[in-house]
């Protein structure tokens, strides 16, 4: 199981410094989760990752039992001897899947609309609505592999059972991420589903990880309240925010303000698959302790670093006159070794090398970052 105390509390905000204690180590929170989608943070080994300030990761539940299957992992020792990480490690329980594979796949949406330019808000799936790809039940989800289209089903057995296999530290109740697309009429089903979901999975768990349980509700002020105050009654030792976050980051924000004060505030609260810089130190401020997400490594292999100058896009020709390095400022070994010249040659030339040195970059340049809100927190700022 898992531990967690409050050091401090900000006068100023929901912000809070803590000390996440798992089986494989301690999490100095607020703390970014680097994701480890298929046992590996995509272009570094574990050793790497450790360099990077990484404290914990998160593995996707849904993947790994595609491919190797749960039971070569379980074969191996379990997931951190599997991938040599002995510090903690999470993983989530599958029901973003039902999302970006369902509705997020036919719509073309993401967790936040407005994160996708484009759209406008059109409110066009109800309570009977079912994705092409994937097939929502009561009792859980029947999809079809990516891999060769075999049936698959996943509903809370299930995903306890993969998940208490693959043996991580924290693992998710198994839920269903809501299109930001969704009617009122669809959520409110949908929760049910996610709820009922909620207390079995409570039920299935006898390995003592640490279950954290999932609120849901959308843009709804009262499904929100309801996710919650169900969710905080099931005991669960921490929790995840889940489901989509609305239109906007306003919008994200006042979800978490209609969820947070209704939350047992002694136990740690994860903000699932949210982590852009500009949102870091919103999410703090609104009580996050731990929050996943893509945006370094997804931004690395294309070609991206982030610096205290803003985005850079290695891939354009000017920086293959640039002799500085990628962040003057920053202490990571890729920048004390390698200028902006060089990643841009190699990024021309179609080189492997590069999506490495930038993703070591960016998980240490976000990390780095959390390390100074933590420290605005200590120092009475945020």
């Amino acid at each position: 199981m898992i531990k967690f105390k409050i050091l401090k509390k900000s006068n100023k905000s929901r912000a809070r410094l803590g000390l996440l204690e798992t089986p494989h180590g301690v999490v100095e929170t607020p703390s970014l989760v680097p994701v480890a989608t298929q046992a590996v943070v995509k272009t570094l080994t574990s050793e790497e990752v450790l360099q990077t300030k990484t404290q914990i990761l998160i593995s996707n539940t849904f993947h790994l039992h595609l491919k190797p299957g749960e039971k070569i992992v379980e074969s191996a020792g379990g997931i951190h001897k599997f991938m040599n990480w002995l510090k903690s490690l999470m993983t989530d329980s599958g029901g973003f899947q039902v999302f970006s594979l369902g509705f997020g796949h036919d719509l073309q949406v993401g967790k936040v609309l407005k994160y996708f330019p484009g759209q406008e808000r059109r409110e066009i799936l109800d309570k009977s609505a079912q994705p092409k790809q994937v097939k929502i039940t009561n009792d859980g989800v029947h999809f079809r592999s990516p891999l060769d289209g075999k049936e698959l089903f996943i509903g809370p057995k299930e995903s306890m059972k993969i998940q208490q296999a693959l043996g991580a530290d924290i693992i998710f109740a198994f839920d269903e991420c809501t299109s930001p697309l969704s009617t009122y009429e669809y959520v409110k089903e949908s929760l049910k589903k996610t709820h009922a979901w909620a207390k079995i999975c409570t039920k299935e768990v006898k390995s003592g990880q640490a279950l954290f349980g999932i609120i849901q509700g959308s843009r709804f002020k009262d499904l929100r309240h309801e996710s919650s105050t169900l969710i905080n009654s099931l005991g669960f030792p921490g929790y995840g925010i889940g489901g989509d976050l609305g239109t906007s980051k306003e919008d994200m924000k006042k979800i978490l303000e209609w969820t947070i004060p209704y939350l047992d505030e002694n136990k740690p609260r994860h903000l699932l698959g949210i982590g852009y810089l500009e949102d870091m130190e919103n999410i703090i401020k609104n009580g996050i302790d731990t929050f996943d997400c893509t945006v370094p490594t997804h931004y690395g292999r294309r070609g991206i670093a982030f610096t205290s100058e803003g985005k850079l896009d290695l891939r354009k020709t000017k920086f293959l006159k640039d002799k500085s390095p990628l962040d003057k400022k920053c202490k990571c070994k890729v920048c004390q070794t390698y200028t902006r010249q060089y990643i841009c040659h190699l990024l021309k030339a179609n080189e492997i090398t590069p999506l490495s040195l930038l993703t070591f970059h960016n998980i240490y340049f976000f990390n780095t970052f959390v390390e100074k809100i933590r420290e605005k927190i200590k120092q009475g700022k945020l």
